[in-house]
């Protein structure tokens, strides 16, 4: 396999980005970005351990369930997961993380990269509770760069059409993970029943993240 080792053979690959794209990026938030964030319901945050090793996690809740903390900082709200805690320990680890800001129905998305860290200040976490259960707590991000990212991926990917989409119950993530239970010995339940358990199990977790 050939593979590329030096920037220089990276960059003899494409053309120098326009002076109209490279100023895109920001060192904080403007009126127009801060209204995407504040609007958005769905964000995907990535991480790196220490070694390295690198996760994305999806995060959503009510628009505005990420919080704006001033034009250099964001707040996102731990809710009910799965536990593992991965992208918690990579921000332990690691101290930066980058986030796609995503709107349904839009092309275009925000991208924010920064220094990171775990909060369980008050201030913060009372913020939440409006929309959502007070938190335990909240990943902060210290923006370092602010960037729109055009609308070619989604575009693409027809990610908004939705000929494109399937049903929750002919999803093609709940079959392969219902195979590796089955092929791992964990459970012998037909498919049918998986996917009602699965729906019951996640409407329950849902209910515990709305206000009190």
């Amino acid at each position: 396999m050939a593979t590329i080792s030096t920037l220089d053979e990276l960059t003899a690959h494409y053309p120098t980005p326009a002076t109209r794209v490279r100023s895109k990026k920001r060192p904080s938030l403007d009126d127009g970005t801060r209204a995407l964030v504040e609007s958005s319901p769905f964000v995907l945050l990535a991480t790196a351990g220490a070694d390295g090793t690198c996760d994305v996690s999806p995060r959503g809740g009510p628009p505005g369930f990420v919080k704006v903390l001033d034009e250099r900082h964001l707040a996102i709200p731990d809710l009910n997961g799965n536990h593992l805690i991965d992208s918690l320990r990579n921000i332990v680890d690691n101290g930066h993380a980058g986030l796609l800001v995503v709107l349904p129905g839009q092309d275009e998305t925000l991208r924010i990269d920064g220094a990171a860290w775990l909060t369980t200040d008050d201030d913060v976490l009372d913020r939440f509770v409006e929309e959502v259960r007070r938190p335990p707590l909240a990943v902060v991000i210290r923006i370092h760069h602010v960037f729109t990212h055009c609308a070619k991926a989604f575009r693409r990917g027809g990610v908004w059409q939705p000929t494109t989409w399937r049903t929750y119950e002919h999803s093609p993530v709940l079959a392969a993970r219902h195979r590796q239970l089955i092929d791992d010995g964990l459970t012998d339940d037909p498919i049918e029943q998986y996917v009602a358990t699965s729906c019951d199990k996640i409407e329950a977790d849902l209910a515990m993240d709305r206000p009190t």
